[in-house]
């Protein structure tokens, strides 16, 4: 049986295109963590998770001082034992945020090794309910300087004239005229059969103001409203899914199966949006997905449509990918060498061993800091 014998992790920053805004804030650039685990077969499995635009390098560290040197010398396919000792091992660091991405790249990597060996695609090794495709939203519609209303619309349509019957918009930056102004548009542009998300970003801080602009976006029929409030004022998104018809979606920063438990529990989300690369690791994310099941909520997981292609192909209350036409807003495909084929709003799945795709030779050099132009080695 394969043993692990060596941990490499870097960070990079890519930086974007153009600056790109959401609800709070503007991004310039993106940080990421990378990880390759090895067995003393040669086979090794790739890793990764998002960090931010800023102290990216905290992922890389959690990796290299708190996981790795726990998996040196153990079996590869011992996945859960490895995910509860690891968890275990960063109580007192943190259950949430930074710590637990780094472990979601560890398990990720993990189970990328164990389907390689199997010479099996990630999907296919975990049991695939999906036979060859898997449907995608495209997420775009973002904030940007001049940016109009009849543009966003544009925007939108070009994705449903690529045969996405699902698009995805911000909102939440603006006041209440312009903002429906701009939900109005995108309706008028995609349709009335195409599927329209909005997403807030955490954008309202209390529950009349995120009712208010509710109230005006229930008449152009959204599939859902992502993120209103912060991910920590559970009460608000509760109160907001009883009160609106619009679908309360949430979760892509939660960690842990606990606090979906408490989404579930008090009824705050009809969709659940669990990041693998954010809430543990693919092996909570099955968890996350096996408890909804029994509440009757889809998942729809939040980026990465490389990774989640896969976790949504394997799980039959799973419902969409969300999917970035291009590197504008996520580039984290310019780290690695290949990219999914979308045909009529449809994922078609790798026939490749793994998460289907290499990290490129160069992201060490071509995107780390001064101080981290290469990977870190635990053996």
């Amino acid at each position: 049986m394969s043993r692990i014998v060596s941990v490499s992790t870097c960070s990079v920053r890519v930086p974007l295109d153009k600056p790109t805004s959401f609800a709070t804030r503007t991004v310039t650039a993106r940080d990421y963590c990378l990880v390759k685990v090895m067995s003393d077969d040669g086979v090794v499995g790739q890793g990764f998770c998002y960090v931010g635009t800023t102290a990216g390098s905290l992922a890389r560290i959690a990796i290299r001082e708190l996981f790795a040197p726990r998996l040196i010398g153990e079996e590869g396919t011992r996945v859960e034992g490895l995910w509860e000792e690891l968890y275990r091992e960063a109580l007192l660091h943190g259950r949430v945020g930074t710590v637990m991405r780094a472990l979601s790249a560890i398990d990720i990597a993990l189970w990328d090794l164990n389907a390689r060996s199997a010479g099996k695609p990630l999907y296919k090794y975990l049991g695939h309910s999906s036979k060859d495709r898997v449907p995608a939203y495209a997420s775009g519609g973002y904030y940007l300087e001049g940016k109009t209303p009849q543009q966003l619309g544009e925007e939108l349509a070009s994705y449903v004239r690529e045969g996405f019957k699902a698009v995805k918009m911000k909102v939440g930056r603006l006041g209440l005229e312009e903002e429906e102004a701009r939900v109005r548009a995108a309706r008028e542009a995609i349709g009335p059969d195409v599927k329209l998300m909005l997403d807030a970003n955490n954008a309202w801080t209390d529950l009349p103001t995120a009712l208010l602009f509710s109230k005006r976006y229930e008449k152009y029929d959204p599939f859902w409203i992502e993120e209103p409030f912060s991910p920590d004022d559970i009460e608000n998104h509760s109160k907001l899914a009883e009160r609106t018809e619009i679908p309360v979606a949430t979760g892509e920063i939660e960690a842990g199966r606990w606090r979906f438990k408490e989404l579930l529990d008090k009824r705050a989300a009809a969709i659940l949006q669990a990041d693998a690369a954010v809430c543990g690791g693919i092996s909570e994310w099955r968890r996350i997905a096996h408890m909804a099941a029994g509440y009757g909520i889809a998942l729809c997981p939040h980026w990465f449509h490389d990774l989640h292609s896969h976790l949504v192909a394997s799980t039959p209350n799973a419902q969409y990918v969300e999917y970035f036409p291009d590197s504008k807003v996520l580039n984290f495909r310019k780290l690695i060498n290949r990219q999914m084929e979308c045909v009529d709003g449809d994922l078609l799945l790798t026939q490749m061993p793994g998460l289907g795709f290499e990290f490129h030779e160069d992201v060490a050099p071509k995107y780390g800091s001064e101080n981290e132009k290469s990977w870190t080695t635990v053996k």
